[in-house]
C-alpha cells in the first residue's frame, strides 16, 4: 500500500467498522486494521484492548503483539467530523501507513482515510 495513494478496503471490513462504531456510540470506538495480502486490501478489523471515551479512545500498544499484517488504524468520532485532530495526527505516525475515521452516521459512506502524516487518500471499496 502506498502512501497518497487510492487504497482497497473490502466492503465487509468497512461494514464492521460501522457496526463497531454503531455499538460504542456515544462513545469513540479504537481498532487496527489488518490485511492479509502483503498490505494490498484493507481486509481485518483487529479489535485490540482499549479504553472507549466520550472525546477521546486509546489502544494499549503496548499489550499488542508484534504482527506484520497490521497497517493501520481506524477511529471514530461521535460527530458528524472525520478530519483527524492533532492528536489522531500524531497517533497515526505511531500505527501504521493507513488511518480511516468514521462519523457520524456511521456507514461506508462517512469514512474518510488518511496517511500517516494526515493527508487524505481514497478510499476504494471491494467486494
Amino acid at each position: 500500500m502506498k502512501e497518497n495513494k487510492k487504497i482497497l478496503a473490502k466492503r465487509k471490513t468497512l461494514e464492521s467498522i460501522a457496526e463497531a462504531a454503531k455499538n460504542v456510540f456515544p462513545n469513540e470506538f479504537i481498532a487496527l486494521l489488518g490485511s492479509k495480502n502483503k498490505n494490498s486490501i484493507i481486509d481485518e478489523l483487529v479489535v485490540t484492548p482499549a479504553t472507549f471515551g466520550d472525546s477521546f479512545s486509546s489502544v494499549y500498544l503496548d499489550l499488542l503483539p508484534f504482527d506484520k499484517s497490521i497497517v493501520g488504524s481506524v477511529h471514530s468520532h461521535p460527530s458528524d467530523n472525520n478530519w483527524p485532530s492533532s492528536a489522531d495526527k500524531r497517533f497515526f505516525k505511531k500505527t501504521g501507513k493507513i488511518h480511516l475515521i468514521i462519523c457520524l452516521p456511521f456507514n461506508i459512506s462517512s469514512i474518510r482515510a488518511f496517511d500517516a502524516e494526515g493527508k487524505e487518500v481514497e478510499i476504494e471499496v471491494v467486494e
